[in-house]
């Protein structure tokens, strides 16, 4: 990791972001000191709620031995299974045997939407998350990630395009929590033109994430051009002068009500 980078960063973001919160990365890698942060979590726990330690600077790791729910594990790289009826499961449900999530409204629609799933095998045995301030020489961020409200999100939004014609510079594929943070951004990072990802619309995520918050997950590879292009983009405007004091307004009220 570039500390100038990282420090650079830290610097421009509470210049212009106002004191929002600081985004968390995720690398993999197969440094068995990295299997020292992971936790006993509960069977079936949710990936997206305990991420919110990574948030407070803890640093947590996970691994194929994870117990976490297999949507999780897969969205992560790990191998395996897919659930028995998933395409019922993610629709319309059997009756008197499965309940359905109804997120798509046939089985045939969620056997054509998993074909369209980017194939993603991780490619260490771990994989580690780490708020950006916690980083250190030795980590090798792969995708950035925020967890921020709309104001924030307008920012980033139009930082994301800043330098490019194309007006898809943000995805917001259907996925799970975890897929929007790790599988499609990591999968992005790979392209020439690589996109950030709008995400954490899973209505079975949202209860591990504060109301008015989405999250907003950048390949490395685009989050270091956009760093480069803060302090000469709308940031410098007093249009977002106008907003940022709105943001540090409601990181203040937040401030009292923690």
């Amino acid at each position: 990791m570039d500390l100038e980078l990282r420090d650079t960063f830290t610097r421009l973001w509470r210049q212009y972001f106002a004191g929002a919160d600081l985004p968390i990365c995720f690398y993999y890698t197969d440094d068995e000191a990295a299997g020292q942060h992971m936790r006993p979590f509960q069977p079936r726990t949710c990936l997206i709620g305990q991420l919110a330690m990574a948030l407070r600077g803890e640093t947590l790791s996970f691994s194929k031995d994870w117990g976490g729910c297999f949507g999780g594990r897969r969205y992560l790289g790990f191998p395996t299974e897919v659930m028995p009826n998933f395409e019922f499961f993610l629709s319309c449900g059997i009756p008197g045997k499965l309940e359905g999530e109804r997120y798509k409204k046939t089985p045939e629609i969620v056997r054509e939407a998993m074909k369209n799933q980017p194939p993603f095998h991780a490619p260490a045995k771990y994989v580690v998350f780490k708020r950006w301030d916690k980083l250190d020489e030795s980590d090798q961020p792969a995708v950035v990630i925020f967890y921020a409200p709309p104001d924030v999100l307008s920012g980033l939004f139009t930082l994301s395009g800043f330098d490019q014609s194309d007006p898809y510079a943000v995805i917001a594929p259907f996925a799970a929590g975890c897929g929007s943070i790790v599988l499609y951004p990591y999968v992005e990072s790979s392209r020439e033109h690589p996109r950030a990802v709008l995400g954490t619309f899973d209505v079975s995520a949202r209860p591990y994430v504060p109301a008015g918050v989405l999250s907003f997950a950048v390949p490395m590879p685009k989050f270091t051009q956009m760093v480069a292009n803060m302090q000469e983009s709308f940031l410098i405007t007093e249009s977002w002068a106008k907003v940022r004091r709105r943001i540090e307004k409601a990181e203040k009220r937040k401030g009292t009500r923690e």
